[in-house]
């Protein structure tokens, strides 16, 4: 199954990234943006980047604005799992575009101190977050960022993984 036809199936999708990404990561990115379903809700955040790029793709997105959760950078942690929880209320496909490899140390987790704790990459820590609670997941990895082992990605093609077997396996009856 293609990235593409994963994401049309969600009644909900959002997006999180690099605030620096890659050119292959907004062209994977502009390459979804078709793909989802007409009136499926979008969630983002506030940020530059990929946030942006979503933002601008699709105007009547939800935004996380992270001086919504206080100052600091606990205010875009606390965004960050707001939107991650708002994805998954609405039984929705968390889509991530990480531009470094995932930080030392970190790992899945439905508990977002553990998740969100200070590693340095607000991608995968919102991605970790996703995983942990269950969400699924479709991943795109640029060239030299390699996909972290434990973390249940299987890889679709063309630098996408996804990391919810049952949600694209085929049935058997």
């Amino acid at each position: 199954m293609s990235a593409a036809a994963l994401v049309a199936g969600f009644p909900c999708v959002g997006f999180s990234g690099s605030r620096a990404p890659a050119a292959a990561s907004l062209s994977a990115l502009a390459g979804l943006v078709p793909a989802v379903a007409p009136g499926a809700a979008v969630v983002v955040g506030c940020a530059p980047g990929i946030d942006q790029a979503a933002r601008q793709a699709f105007p009547g997105a939800q935004v996380f604005q992270a001086s919504r959760f206080g100052s600091g950078r606990g205010s875009f942690a606390a965004r960050s799992v707001a939107c991650v929880r708002s994805v998954a209320a609405s039984g929705g496909l968390w889509v991530s575009f990480p531009g470094s490899p995932c930080p030392a140390g970190l790992r899945p987790s439905g508990r977002s101190p553990v998740a969100f704790s200070g590693l340095g990459s607000g991608t995968w820590a919102s991605l970790a977050f996703a995983l942990g609670s269950g969400v699924p997941c479709l991943v795109f990895l640029p060239s030299g960022v390699p996909a972290p082992a434990g973390w249940g990605l299987v890889p679709l093609g063309g630098g996408w993984f996804h990391a919810a077997p049952a949600i694209v396996q085929p049935s058997l009856f």
